[in-house]
């Protein structure tokens, strides 16, 4: 009894094992016929994908700025400094006193501190009224302190209230902190990313409507091969598979050319850049899409693909029945 028990139980598992195996193979059978009826329509496959792939370009390139764009403001944003101006009557011990005070401070990184005189003498050097500086009775200028705030505290609003912070001090005349500069120039970036999404969007959705009409004329030019097939008793599933693949291999080898193109654009740019940037004698380095970003990229076409193919199948498969002659 225990033997014909096993015995059953083997079978039953080699029933399940060769129903999968044979669903693989089916599969993968009609995956690769479904990439030789591409083969077979060679310009019509190579102008859809290189379509998709060029349209896929632009939303990618477009993330490349914003991306090398949020790494300039980010640069820009930790090397945002608070000046501050002190009183003209503070001596230098109240101001060394003032300094270790604010580095204390957990928002901030760094305090400089420019005596009255050596803003002076600055001063005369970079204005050129170095001669007529010298018939002044008293240095008008004040001491001053320039005080840089840790990454987490140089954002716009960050920054204005560790300003309005530090203007509480007794020592402290007044504090100065550019911040539209810094509103605007996140405004501008905030703006891009917005019309990336937006272009993107647009973009995904005619590359759906592409697929979607390509799998359709597909569809239509099999029309009566699929009314055979379903007077033999093929299941709409079984006939929708390789229009399905299709939309795959078409998603696939789009999204192929889309990472090339992207790659050949930001290597063009990055040249361009490299000429400006030496100019300034700047280290910015224009990046391109790493390996998770290229994986999206690919994963989002495959998406797009079978979401075409998919809507096309499901809408005209389903209208084609066989006719009795």
């Amino acid at each position: 009894m225990a033997a014909n028990d096993t015995r059953h139980n083997n079978s039953q598992h080699l029933n399940w094992t060769g129903r999968i195996t044979a669903r693989v193979l089916r599969h993968l059978q009609q995956a690769i016929g479904s990439l030789g009826d591409l083969w077979r329509t060679p310009f019509t496959s190579v102008m859809t994908v290189l379509v998709l792939g060029i349209s896929l370009t632009l939303p990618a390139t477009l993330h490349l700025f914003v991306k090398n764009t949020q790494t300039v403001t980010e640069q820009w944003n930790s090397a945002s400094e608070i000046t501050l101006f002190l009183q003209l009557s503070t001596s230098d011990k109240v101001a060394q006193n003032l300094v270790q005070r604010i580095q204390l401070y957990p928002e901030v990184a760094n305090v400089v501190y420019i005596s009255a005189e050596q803003a002076l003498t600055e001063f005369k050097v970079s204005s050129g009224f170095g001669q007529a500086l010298e018939y002044l009775d008293e240095n008008p200028l004040p001491a001053t302190l320039l005080v840089t705030p840790i990454k987490r505290f140089s954002q716009a609003q960050a920054a204005h209230e560790l300003l309005l912070k530090l203007e509480q001090e007794r020592a402290v005349d007044q504090g100065k902190l550019d911040l539209e500069w810094l509103t605007r120039l996140q405004a501008i970036a905030a703006l891009i990313e917005d019309v990336v999404i937006g272009i993107a969007i647009l973009l995904c959705l005619s590359v759906v409507l592409i697929i979607g009409n390509t799998i359709r004329l597909a569809i239509l030019n099999q029309k009566d091969a699929i009314a055979v097939m379903k007077l033999v008793g093929a299941t709409d599933d079984f006939i929708q598979r390789p229009f399905l693949y299709a939309g795959i291999w078409y998603g696939l080898l789009g999204g192929f050319v889309a990472s090339i193109c992207v790659a050949i654009l930001a290597n063009y740019i990055s040249g361009a850049l490299r000429q400006l940037t030496d100019l300034y004698q700047s280290q910015f380095v224009f990046s391109g899409l790493s390996f998770n970003e290229l994986a999206i990229l690919q994963l989002t076409a495959i998406g797009l693909g079978l979401l075409g193919s998919f809507i096309s199948v499901r809408q005209h498969i389903r209208a084609i029945e066989p006719t009795a002659d």
